[in-house]
């Protein structure tokens, strides 16, 4: 069956897609506002070191169950938890399962509305003010439209496989968006205001960096930001060649996924100082405006005041956060489709669909109840599920998977000591981050 699998084909065909199944919506939205509100610079530096020492580690943990396992997150972590209790195993991949279409659920909605958000200002210069005022608008229909809209582009991808479909969207995508976000920058940056905004964000208040509220906010967002604990990257180890160097390619995956995130701030921060500076609000209760009012009231508000000039970086900033969306939605699509193709011998196209279908139910199931389940789905997804599959993870790598394991079975002082900090250091961080987030 391992040589059967499709797979990726080149090291930096791998880089682009697992960086893009990190690169989402809270790299963009999430990351700057956590940064401009923790102490600017004070909680970059803290970032960086718990990027080191959570996030690292738990990219590198998925990356390898499901790298050695050639196989999805159910057969990966049941082998891993053979011959004594592979039904623990298989039950936790099954849960990862059920996690992934939960994401895709709510996910693929908000995905919608960046799409949307993207067409209404083409719509604009095209003199279509109606169309436009109701893309950028909330409404039931836009959410039965673009909510589909957004499954079937991603199931596009999925139905082409690894090589021809993730890979080579990957490849075209996350060079695109990092275009985008490097123009953005320069434009934005060269506005009135700018300039206090990049000051907020990259001059330290080195009193903070040992403010507990803002060392836990650091670790939730480096594990969050690197999409770990959904089985996303353990699906993607699991198609790499063998012979790959693990090591390497987690660095490269979190290096370019923790630049995305820096550069986000570099653009979010300084474009929120700018609103300011145009009279928009941006601060409440003593804090910048953050995750949804950031993205649909006070950025658009700025659009505004641009005049044409507007329109186009309002184009350029929704294709980004759309390129952002899609890049997450095929991640997590390949997680389910690749458990009935392998598990069950279904077809990738059948798969592909019956997956999206049953997305679209739980999409919809969404929409019609959405002022009380959508936040709730969230919630119960980002606190719970989460923190404590990482921290499942940590376990399985370092106490439980022994047959096969070469991290378990190695002597060079390197690998022992990386055992070790898995099995004891880790554990106790994941632990904390949970207690944070489900307290919260």
């Amino acid at each position: 069956m391992t040589n059967k699998r499709d797979g990726f084909q080149s090291r930096i065909g791998f880089v682009l897609a697992a960086a893009g199944a990190a690169v989402g919506l809270g790299n963009i939205w999430g990351f700057p506002t956590q940064a401009a509100n923790h102490g600017g610079g004070a909680f970059l530096l803290v970032y960086f070191i718990v990027i080191f020492a959570l996030a690292l580690p738990a990219l590198f943990t998925e990356l390898y169950l499901g790298y050695a396992a050639q196989a999805n997150p159910v057969q990966a972590l049941k082998r891993a938890w053979q011959p004594k209790a592979a039904k623990i195993g298989a039950g936790a991949g099954y849960i990862g399962l059920a996690g992934a279409i939960v994401m895709l659920s709510f996910y693929s909605i908000v995905a919608g509305w960046m799409l949307a958000h993207a067409l209404a200002p083409l719509c604009e210069m095209l003199g279509m003010k109606d169309a436009a005022a109701f893309l950028s608008g909330d409404s039931l229909a836009r959410n039965l439209i673009f909510t589909p809209l957004m499954l079937v582009l991603t199931a596009s991808i999925i139905l082409k496989g690894v090589k021809s479909g993730i890979e080579a969207w990957s490849r075209r995508l996350m060079p695109l968006l990092l275009v985008l976000l490097v123009g953005l920058i320069f434009y934005i940056g060269s506005l009135p205001g700018a300039g206090e905004g990049f000051s907020n964000y990259l001059q330290p208040d080195f009193t903070k960096v040992w403010d507990p509220d803002l060392i836990i906010a650091a670790m939730g967002q480096a594990f969050f930001s690197l999409s770990l604990g959904v089985g996303c990257m353990m699906i993607y180890g699991s198609y790499l060649k063998p012979g790959a160097n693990i090591g390497k390619l987690t660095l490269s995956v979190a290096a370019l996924d923790t630049s995305v995130a820096f550069l986000a701030g570099l653009l979010i921060v300084p474009a929120i100082f700018v609103a300011s500076h145009n009279g928009v609000e941006v601060f409440q209760n003593g804090k910048l405006i953050g995750e949804g009012q950031l993205i649909f009231a006070v950025l658009p508000q700025l659009f505004n005041t641009m005049g044409s000039m507007g329109l186009v970086i309002a184009l350029a900033f929704f294709v980004l956060m759309s390129i952002a969306s899609l890049t997450s939605t095929i991640s997590s699509t390949e997680i389910p489709v690749a458990f009935l193709v392998e598990n069950h011998g279904i077809g990738r196209k059948a798969a592909t669909w019956l997956v999206s279908a049953v997305v679209m139910l739980a999409s919809l199931t969404i929409v019609f109840n959405f002022d009380w389940l959508f936040g709730l789905v969230i919630q119960v997804f980002t606190q719970y599920q989460l923190p404590l599959m990482g921290l499942f993870y940590f376990l399985t790598l370092g106490w439980v998977w022994r047959r096969g394991n070469q991290l378990a079975q190695s002597d060079k002082m390197s690998i022992v000591a990386l055992r070790w900090y898995i099995r004891l250091v880790c554990p106790v961080l994941m632990t904390a981050v949970f207690i944070n987030v489900a307290l919260k």
